[in-house]
C-alpha cells in the first residue's frame, strides 16, 4: 500500500506545525511545498521546519508546476483566514484533481458569508471529483463540531452557549500581537478600524453550522464588535508586558436570533493574564448538558491535529465542498494513516 502523497500550500507558522505533525505519521509522504515568501522559496523544507536533515522537497512559489509534477492525493492549505483571499488558491488546487483540507476559517462554513463563491467551489470540486474541507480547532471543532455532537443526546433544546477562554501568555508571539496585547486602548481601536486587528474569524461560520445541523432557520446571526480586554493590573507573557489600563487581549461574541431570543451564543476571549483557561458548552434542554474542558485545548496543537487527522476522511468523502458536519465523527489517526484510507 503506497503512502498518502501530501502537498503543503503555505509553510508559515501554522503550515509548518502541520508539516511537523505529518512527519511523525506513518504512511504520509510530503511530496511538495508551496509558499510565496522570499525567505522560503528555493529552500529545502527541512530547513524551513528547523530539521537537522534535508527532506528533498524544495519550497516553490509556482503552485501549478508543483501540483502538475507531484500528483498529490491531497493539499494541506494554510495561508489566510478569509475565503475571498484563498478562493483562487483553492480552485487552482482543485483543477489539478487534488483534494484540499484548509485552515481558512471562513472556509469552515462559507455558505453563510459567501454563498455564491461556495456554490461555485462546490460545483468545481464535483467536476474534478475531489473534496474540499475547511477545519481547525476553532472553527472546526470546539465551538461547532463538538457542540453539534453534544446535542445528539438531547430530546429538546432551548438554548446553546459555547465559551472559549485563552490565556494568551501561553501562546506564540504572533498570536499575542494579533489580539493587540500591550497596546493602548486608543491604538487598539485604531487598528480595529484599519482592520489590522480582525478579532476571531469564524464565529459566524461556527454558529451557522450549528444552526444548519439542527435545521434551525435563524432570523439573524449577529457577530458583535471586537472589544479590548483591559488589564486591571500589570500582566505579562515571556515577551509582552501589559501595564494596568493597557490592552491584554480581546473578546467577541456572536448570537443566533430566533423569534427575538438568543438561542445560540458563542463567546470568545483571548488575553494575557486569564486566570482560567477553558472550553465550555452549555445546552439548556432535555436533558441539559454542561461540558467543560480545562485548561482549554491548545489552539496550534489542536489545529495541526484536526487538519492532519482529517486527511483520510477528506480523501474518503464524496466530492464537493463539505463542512465538518458533513463528515463522519472526527477521530485521531494514531497509527499508519494509510489504514484509515479506503482503497
Amino acid at each position: 500500500m503506497r503512502k498518502v502523497k501530501v502537498v503543503l500550500y503555505g509553510v508559515g507558522a501554522v503550515g509548518s506545525l502541520i508539516a511537523k505533525f505529518l512527519q511523525e505519521k506513518e504512511g504520509v509522504n510530503i511530496v511538495g511545498a508551496i509558499d510565496i515568501a522570499e525567505d522560503k522559496v528555493g529552500k529545502d523544507l527541512g530547513e524551513i521546519l528547523g530539521s537537522n536533515r534535508k527532506l528533498g522537497v524544495k519550497v516553490s512559489d509556482d503552485a501549478d508546476s508543483v501540483l502538475l509534477k507531484v500528483k498529490a492525493d491531497i493539499a494541506v492549505h494554510a495561508t489566510s483566514s478569509f475565503f475571498k483571499n484563498t478562493y483562487a488558491q483553492i480552485t487552482s488546487i482543485v483543477k489539478h484533481g487534488v483534494n484540499v483540507v484548509s485552515t481558512c476559517e471562513e472556509l469552515s462554513y462559507p455558505y453563510f458569508t459567501e454563498p455564491k463563491l461556495a456554490m461555485e467551489l462546490d460545483s468545481l470540486a464535483k467536476k474534478h471529483n475531489v473534496t474540499v474541507l475547511g477545519t481547525g480547532i476553532n472553527p472546526g471543532f470546539l465551538m461547532d463540531t463538538l457542540v453539534i455532537s453534544l446535542t445528539a443526546v438531547c430530546q429538546k433544546i432551548e438554548r446553546i452557549r459555547a465559551v472559549r477562554v485563552i490565556n494568551a501568555a501561553t501562546r506564540r508571539l504572533p498570536f499575542q500581537k494579533k489580539i493587540g496585547a500591550g497596546l493602548t486602548v486608543k491604538e487598539f481601536k485604531r487598528r480595529i478600524e484599519n482592520k489590522q486587528i480582525t478579532g476571531h474569524v469564524g464565529l459566524e461560520q461556527s454558529l451557522a453550522m450549528i444552526a444548519d445541523a439542527l435545521a434551525w432557520e435563524l432570523d439573524e446571526i449577529i457577530a458583535g464588535s471586537v472589544e479590548p480586554v483591559v488589564a486591571k493590573k500589570p500582566v505579562h507573557s515571556a515577551i509582552v508586558k501589559v501595564g494596568a489600563g493597557e490592552v491584554a487581549g480581546l473578546k467577541q461574541r456572536a448570537k443566533g436570533i430566533l423569534k427575538n431570543k438568543e438561542i445560540i451564543v458563542l463567546d470568545f476571549r483571548a488575553y494575557i493574564g486569564a486566570e482560567q483557561e477553558y472550553d465550555a458548552v452549555t445546552i439548556e434542554g432535555v436533558p441539559s448538558i454542561k461540558q467543560r474542558i480545562q485548561p482549554c485545548v491548545h489552539g496550534d496543537i489542536g489545529t495541526a491535529a484536526m487538519v492532519g487527522n482529517s486527511i483520510p476522511k477528506v480523501i474518503n468523502a464524496p466530492a464537493g465542498l463539505l463542512t465538518m458536519k458533513d463528515l463522519p465523527v472526527p477521530s485521531a489517526t494514531v497509527e499508519d494513516i494509510r489504514k484509515y484510507v479506503r482503497t
